[in-house]
C-alpha cells in the first residue's frame, strides 16, 4: 500500500476502506491457515517469546540476546566445562583470568538498571585444579631392559674355524 491517507478522513474509516478494496481484489483469498483458529502459542506468547522462537528458527545464539550481566553469569556457569577441554594449564588459567577481567570491567561501568544482575568472579585456582584433575601428568615410561645376548660357545667356535679357513 503506497497511497497516503487523505486529509479529512479518520484513520479507522481509511483503514476499513483499504480492507474493503483488498477483499474486492481478492488479496485475502487462499492465505495459509485461513479458516483455522490461531494456535495457543500464538495467543499466549508475548514479544520476548516470539523473538526467542524466531531466533531459534533462524539459528541465532540466544545467549546474544541476554543483558551483559546475565551473559557473564551464564558464561561463569559454563566456564568449568570449557576449561577442562583446553589443552594446557596455562590456557586454562588465562581463560579464567580473562573472564575475571571482563567481570571487573563490567563492574566499572554504570549499572543498566538497579535490578541488573551483577556477576561474580570465578575462582581461578579451583578451575585450574579441576583442569589438573582432568589431565593427570603423564608418567615417564620405564627404561627398556637391556638384555645381554651371549654368544653360544658353539657359535664362537664356528666363527673361529671360518676365520682360520679364510686365511
Amino acid at each position: 500500500m503506497t497511497e497516503r491517507k487523505p486529509p479529512g478522513i479518520s484513520y479507522e474509516t481509511w483503514v476499513e476502506h483499504q480492507i474493503a478494496r483488498g477483499q474486492a481484489r481478492g488479496d485475502f483469498e487462499d492465505l495459509p491457515g485461513a479458516g483455522r483458529p490461531l494456535s495457543r502459542e500464538a495467543l499466549s506468547g508475548d514479544a520476548y517469546d516470539w523473538a526467542l522462537a524466531k531466533a531459534r528458527r533462524e539459528g541465532v545464539d540466544t545467549a546474544a540476546m541476554l543483558p551483559r550481566g546475565l551473559a557473564l553469569r551464564r558464561e561463569r556457569d559454563e566456564l568449568p566445562e570449557r576449561i577442562v577441554r583446553l589443552a594446557s594449564e596455562a590456557e586454562a588459567r588465562a581463560a579464567a583470568e580473562d573472564y575475571n577481567a571482563r567481570v571487573e570491567a563490567f563492574w566499572r561501568r554504570p549499572a543498566e538498571s538497579r535490578w541488573a544482575p551483577v556477576p561474580g568472579l570465578a575462582d581461578v585456582e579451583a578451575l585450574v585444579s579441576d583442569w589438573r584433575r582432568a589431565h593427570p601428568p603423564l608418567l615417564p615410561s620405564p627404561a627398556p631392559e637391556v638384555v645381554e645376548v651371549r654368544a653360544r660357545r658353539r657359535f664362537a667356535g664356528l666363527v673361529a674355524r671360518f676365520r682360520r679357513r679364510a686365511r
